[in-house]
């Protein structure tokens, strides 16, 4: 396709507008986390790590950090248990209602959050609070799980619509059973589209606080439900932008590292 000189300086010119809409504001946390000044003055009458030495010693923020740290791994782990499940099921095998499992699947990440966490706090009121269990980190592990399942499923079963049946079938077919095959033959294939997933499921918990905001109980705080709550409070607001930075910079990690892999996943598909 070829374009004009113009319509290339207009497009380039609307991606740099669109980049500077997204990460000017993330490059202004970071700038005012080093900001001496309390109250976020701009310009920045200098720099100084104080803020992020007292954050590094405010029990709230670390103990929300633990928490967000455990939910995003519980959800993860049972993620990439269902997620796979579902792909295999659904890319290995033909059935009745295969294409209604797929859009089930993937449909709670397209349902707004607020929505999702009301029918969640409905559901374990009406069905967990009569057997004794309340809503805690295992309520919010089953929250966040409902949408960190799709990117599992998605990356899953995007790398077996690109992998031939025919070499789990040539491993069986030369005796192997088919536990063996998937060790040896089916899950080296898989293996990265299983990590990117895992690290993207692993980053929507982390950042969740709609649905974490249904699903908490009292006493259960995560990192962005503890931001969200002393970022109206003076005394804290340097601190939260250092927290809020930190958040930034551990979500760029696993998205960076998921892209990569599943581009190598592409790549070594096409060879």
């Amino acid at each position: 396709m070829h374009l004009s000189r113009t319509a290339r300086i207009a497009l380039r010119i609307g991606a740099g507008l669109g980049f500077a809409v997204i990460y000017v504001p993330l490059l202004l946390v970071l700038v005012n986390s080093l900001n001496p000044d309390r109250s976020a003055s701009w310009p920045p009458p200098g720099l100084t790590g104080h803020w992020w030495s007292v954050a590094v010693h405010d029990s709230g923020a670390r103990a929300a950090v633990w928490v967000s740290v455990k939910a995003g791994l519980g959800a993860t782990a049972v993620a990439l248990v269902l997620g796979t499940l579902f792909a295999f099921a659904v890319a290995r095998h033909r059935f009745f209602g295969r294409d209604t499992v797929s859009f089930i699947v993937v449909l709670p990440i397209a349902l707004p959050g607020i929505v999702t966490g009301i029918a969640l706090n409905s559901a374990f009121s009406t069905v967990l609070r009569p057997l004794g269990v309340g809503l805690g980190l295992f309520t919010v592990i089953v929250g966040h799980a409902t949408f960190c399942i799709v990117v599992v499923f998605n990356n899953v079963v995007a790398r077996l619509r690109r992998t031939a049946a025919s070499y789990e079938e040539a491993a069986m077919d030369l005796g192997a059973s088919t536990f063996r095959a998937f060790a040896d033959v089916t899950f080296p294939l898989v293996r990265s589209a299983l990590l990117a997933g895992a690290l993207l499921a692993f980053a929507l918990s982390f950042d969740e606080i709609v649905v974490t905001t249904f699903t908490a109980g009292p006493g259960i705080e995560t990192l962005p439900i503890w931001i969200f709550t002393n970022m109206t409070r003076p005394q804290q607001a340097p601190v939260v932008n250092v927290v809020a930075a930190v958040l930034v910079l551990l979500s760029v990690v696993p998205i960076y590292v998921a892209q990569r892999l599943s581009a190598d996943t592409a790549t070594s598909s096409r060879v």
